[in-house]
């Protein structure tokens, strides 16, 4: 598995996108395109049937050098030994957490990644303790749409001030991508562009390619 400063490209698992596929074909096919990290993300299942997910795409994910995420569920990331879990604000310090050690526990514990939408928010997780941070949406998207566009003024503001990896999140697609590289992003995470292709591996590669050129 790669180390987290030189992945690029994650892609998801979005069970809002699946449209009845089998998780385990997406995930294959998005290791065959070049992703080097996936998250599952299930807003409407529970724990268990989050785990039952997990479990199946974890061996993928490992036998293609990918890591995996899972979106929201610390306990159920430690409990199938996925290395690295993501939250939203809401669900870190609307919660009460400051920082990411909290969460550890004694089965092991996976990596946090916390989101943010503006500058103050990112410095915040940066402070507590997260391994990477997601900066957007950059665009309105319909995987958040209530979620106002950060736009391409804080992936330029991210790409001055942070230093831990950070990717850019929020309605990329391949029409856009210049725009935000040319505002410093050099790691973005793709959801519906790539979920909602005819064919995903070959869109994860038109991605990849983008991104290699800009490294």
């Amino acid at each position: 598995m790669k180390p987290l400063h030189h992945c690029h490209l994650y892609a998801f698992i979005d069970t809002a996108y699946l449209c009845a596929r089998p998780v385990g074909e997406i995930a294959r096919q998005l290791c065959s395109g070049g992703a080097d990290l996936i998250q599952l993300r299930a807003k409407n299942s529970t724990p268990d049937q989050v785990l039952k997910m997990a479990e199946e795409i974890l061996p993928i994910a490992l036998n293609s050098h990918v890591g995996l995420v899972i979106n929201d569920f610390p306990e159920v990331a430690a409990s199938v030994g996925a290395p690295y879990c993501h939250l939203g604000q809401e669900d870190f310090f609307d919660q009460g957490f400051q920082s990411v050690t909290q969460l550890y526990s004694s089965k092991g514990s996976p990596v946090i990644g916390l989101s943010s939408h503006k500058p103050e928010q990112a410095l915040r997780a940066v402070k507590a303790g997260a391994a990477y941070l997601g900066v957007g949406p950059v665009f309105a998207t319909a995987t958040k749409p209530e979620a106002p566009a950060a736009t391409l003024d804080y992936v330029r503001w991210a790409s001055a001030n942070i230093e831990v990896p950070w990717f850019a999140i929020g309605g990329i697609n391949l029409q856009n991508l210049d725009q935000v590289l040319n505002a410093g992003a050099r790691r973005i995470c793709v959801v519906s562009a790539i979920l909602q292709a005819k064919d995903i591996a070959k869109a994860c590669l038109e991605f990849r390619k983008k991104l290699e050129t800009n490294k």
